[in-house]
């Protein structure tokens, strides 16, 4: 394993020179000062003195026989017969330890067939996970080479890569110090587990998207030095991902000697990424080169290829921001960049919905409305629904609410928003249900800056867990960046040709802009097996999605929902359609479907209503 200071292990190295740097290492690992060697004599045996031979020479006393238990040793007992006889006992008890720890030794004629399977058993179970006393041994001479090195290597005095830098001149420490300052370090490595994995490209632990933050990083500017291919595609993939849709990312070839001659002329970024194939104290003399031309608040990521927690600890030391062993998903470098500047201090940040139909009239408003009330309602997360159909919107007519100009004000002065005026403006439906209605007026023209709407959604997801965004059926430049940014998309198709067509390019748009996301969920609604113009299967075959739910085409039951206005998991609580969206709030959720209290049937019940 290579450490910092580069110095390996020397095999030739006798057991005598082991046992003898050992003792003369002191509790803390450091050298004891003024250790002697005892004198040996010829042959290696130490020397005693003439009081040592004087001392053994001496006979014992009658009582110190008697504290000893008394024992007679006679001649008899150093008879060449008995020492013999022990010697041959010994053998004998080596020769039956070898056989049993060899497999060519073993007698199978002593076992029956069953025996032999279940020794068998036994033996695949356990053999592949023992580890031999030399594999232990030479894990701990590792450790141990790790720590001498460790101590070996310069320690850092004053500013952060100063000290490994050596010779620097005198003002690359303050910038040294700068870099130190800006850094915020976060663990990435796999820890000490992988400790003999030095390749580039070994295992990694996957990143899932529930370990992503879903806020996206702010608006700063990033410089990548890339010396493989690899870190190469994978910045690349990162660079069109939602959540760093907001920074600029620009990606160089060269590693970290690129690093150092670009910004000798340019002025130094947010961020720096550096991949670097080197290790031990070539990187740490690298960094001293860069901190002479890095600005103060400038961070720093290294991508390496050594797995060392050695290394990676004193990288931390010195004042690197991150290090990344070996990358193998996109996820993990926007992971690492929203680590550095999303404070983990801050409330969660909730979770965006957005339901949009292939074309106007499928029901995806009302889709929408009964799965917000069903977040709220049954799975008890508070939900926040905002109708941005401005002039036809029909959440207020779906909740029996007065329409409001509370949004209109909110995207008309999105500065303005904050906590205090947000819980003004927003429409308390239930405990849990809040409603940011569509004004409905048809005497304005609703002409805001598309920006509103992205900042308006920052506020409001800082305020409840679940937002359902209700997007009207128009292609414009808010509503197709709403669509690229929400963390889960809906889309309702009716099972006609139009509805087919505009999901199939609805998913080919979307999937091209956000390959590190899952795919959004279809939903097929009126379907009647007998009437309808295109099939599920075919939604599955020709579209490459297959429809999460298909609501069966009844009028009555929507009819009643909307005339009452009351969802139907109410009006219907029982029907295939409100189990289906239970199912479908679920997904987005990521939950279990909650327990609803089933009416129970009783006599007693029906004769009371006969009454």
């Amino acid at each position: 394993m290579k450490n910092a200071a580069e110095t390996t292990y020397q095999p030739a190295e006798d057991e005598e020179g082991v046992a003898d740097g050992a003792a003369s290492l002191g509790a803390d690992g450091g050298p004891v000062a003024n250790v002697q060697k005892p004198a040996t004599d010829d042959f290696g045996d130490e020397a005693f003195s003439e009081e040592d031979e004087a001392w053994l020479n001496e006979e014992l006393s009658d009582e110190e026989l008697a504290a000893l238990g008394e024992e007679d040793f006679g001649d008899e007992f150093f008879d060449d017969e008995a020492f013999a006889d022990e010697a041959t006992g010994l053998e004998e008890s080596e020769s039956l330890d070898e056989a049993a720890s060899d497999d060519e030794g073993f007698d199978a004629s002593e076992f029956s067939a069953a025996d032999l399977e279940e020794i068998e058993a036994a033996f695949n179970e356990t053999g592949a996970s023992s580890v031999s006393a030399d594999d232990e041994l030479g894990v701990a001479e590792a450790f141990d080479d790790a720590a001498l090195e460790n101590d070996k290597a310069p320690e850092a005095s004053g500013p952060a890569v100063e000290g490994v830098a050596g010779g620097a001149a005198d003002n690359a420490g303050e910038h040294a110090e700068a870099l130190s300052q800006g850094a915020l370090v976060a663990a990435a490595s796999s820890g000490a587990g992988a400790l003999e994995e030095h390749d580039y490209g070994g295992a990694v632990s996957d990143i899932r998207d529930e370990d992503i933050d879903h806020r996206p990083v702010p608006r700063i500017s990033i410089h990548a030095f890339c010396e493989t291919p690899e870190t190469t595609g994978l910045l690349e993939k990162a660079s069109v991902d939602r959540r760093l849709s907001k920074a600029h990312l620009t990606i160089h070839m060269g590693g970290v000697a690129k690093a150092i001659d670009h910004f000798q002329t340019a002025g130094t970024p947010n961020l720096i990424i550096l991949e670097t194939l080197a290790g031990g104290a070539e990187i740490f003399a690298k960094l001293g080169e860069l901190a002479e031309v890095c600005d103060p608040s400038t961070k720093v990521v290294i991508i390496g290829k050594v797995n060392d927690i050695i290394l990676y600890r004193e990288l931390i030391k010195q004042g690197v921001s991150e290090y990344i062993v070996r990358p193998n998903s996109p996820l993990q470098i926007i992971k690492t960049v929203a680590d550095l500047y999303v404070d983990p201090s801050a409330p969660p940040i909730g979770k965006t919905m957005a339901f949009v139909g292939a074309r106007g009239g499928v029901g995806s408003s009302t889709v929408a409305h009964n799965v917000g009330w069903c977040t709220a309602e049954e799975f008890k997360s508070d939900t926040v629904i905002l109708d941005l159909d401005l002039p036809f919107g029909t959440t207020s007519l779906d909740f029996d609410q007065e329409a409001s100009a509370g949004l209109v004000e909110a995207l008309s002065s999105p500065e303005r928003l904050d906590d205090v005026l947000l819980d003004r403006l927003l429409q308390k439906h239930t405990d849990r249900l809040s409603l940011f209605t569509a004004p409905s007026m048809l005497d304005r023209d609703f002409d805001l800056d598309d920006q509103a709407f992205e900042t308006v959604l920052d506020v409001v997801r800082g305020a409840a867990p679940t937002i359902v965004v209700d997007v009207p059926h128009m292609w414009t430049t808010w509503s197709k960046r709403i669509l690229m940014t929400a963390d889960e998309i809906v889309i309702t198709a009716t099972p006609d040709l139009a509805s087919f067509r505009n999901t199939k390019n609805l998913i080919d748009i979307l999937g091209a802009a956000r390959p590190n996301d899952a795919s959004p969920t279809l939903i097929i609604n009126q379907f009647d097996a007998k009437t309808s113009a295109v099939q599920p299967d075919q939604f599955a075959e020709h579209v490459g999605l297959k429809p999460s739910q298909v609501l069966q085409w009844d009028p009555q039951l929507f009819g009643t929902a909307a005339t009452n206005a009351s969802p139907i998991l109410e009006v219907g609580g029982k029907t295939k359609t409100a189990q289906a969206l239970r199912e479908l709030s679920s997904q987005l959720l990521g939950r279990a479907e909650p327990n609803i209290a089933r009416p129970k049937f009783s006599l007693a019940g029906m004769f009371k209503k006969k009454r």
